[in-house]
C-alpha cells in the first residue's frame, strides 16, 4: 500500500460474512497504519465486567468529575491494557493523532485529567486492541473483510457502542442491511 493510502484516522467496518467472530460488527478506530502494521480499538463492545469508575479505583485515581461510563472491548489484544480515544483538544506524552477521528492515549495521565475535569471534551474508555503486522490488514480488506469508512466522529463519540456498526455503514451512505455476506471474485 502506497503511504497516501494509510487508513490512520478513518473507522474499519466489519464486512458481514468475514468468518472471525471475535470482529462480527465490529467497528475499528484506526490509529495507525503504515508500513509495520496497524493498530485499532474496538468500539462495537461494552465491557459487562467493568465501569469507568471502578477501573479508575483499580488504578488508583479517585474518579472526581468524571461520569461513570462503560468500558469498551477494544479488541482481543492484551484485554488487560487500557486506552481512551479522545478528542484531540487534550494532548499528553505519547498520544497519537489520528484526523478526523482524535486521538489515542494509553498514559495514566489523561485518566487523571478526566477525572480532574480537565481531560479531552470527548472521550471513550476501553480495554484491549486489535493489531495487525506488516501488510496483514491490507491482505485482510483484498479478500473483502473490512471496510475503510470515513473518520465519523460523531458516529465514534455521539452513538451508542451497539449502534455504531450501521451507524457508520448509513454516514457513508449504504444500507447496511443490503450487504452480502459473500463477495465474488472477477
Amino acid at each position: 500500500m502506497t503511504e497516501s493510502a494509510y487508513l490512520s484516522g478513518r473507522l474499519l467496518l466489519a464486512m458481514p460474512g468475514m468468518g472471525d467472530p471475535r470482529f462480527d460488527h465490529a467497528v475499528v478506530a484506526l490509529y495507525v497504519h503504515d508500513q509495520h502494521g496497524a493498530l485499532g480499538i474496538c468500539t462495537g463492545r461494552v465491557n459487562s465486567r467493568l465501569g469507568f469508575h471502578e477501573l479508575l479505583g483499580d488504578v488508583g485515581i479517585d474518579p472526581g468529575v468524571a461520569p461513570d461510563c462503560p468500558v469498551l472491548d477494544g479488541g482481543p489484544v492484551e484485554p488487560q491494557r487500557g486506552f481512551v480515544l479522545h478528542s484531540a483538544d487534550w494532548q499528553g506524552p505519547g498520544t497519537i493523532l489520528a484526523p478526523p477521528l482524535g486521538a489515542l492515549s494509553a498514559s495514566i495521565e489523561v485518566l487523571r485529567a478526566i477525572a480532574a475535569g480537565t481531560g479531552p471534551s470527548r472521550w471513550l474508555v476501553a480495554l484491549g486492541y486489535a493489531g495487525w503486522g506488516a501488510g496483514q490488514l491490507d491482505g485482510e480488506m483484498r479478500r473483502h473483510g473490512w471496510f475503510a469508512a470515513g473518520g465519523h466522529h460523531e458516529v465514534l463519540f455521539k452513538t451508542p457502542a451497539e449502534e455504531r456498526w450501521r451507524a457508520a455503514w448509513k454516514a457513508e451512505g449504504i444500507d447496511p442491511a443490503l450487504l452480502a455476506s459473500e463477495t465474488g471474485r472477477a
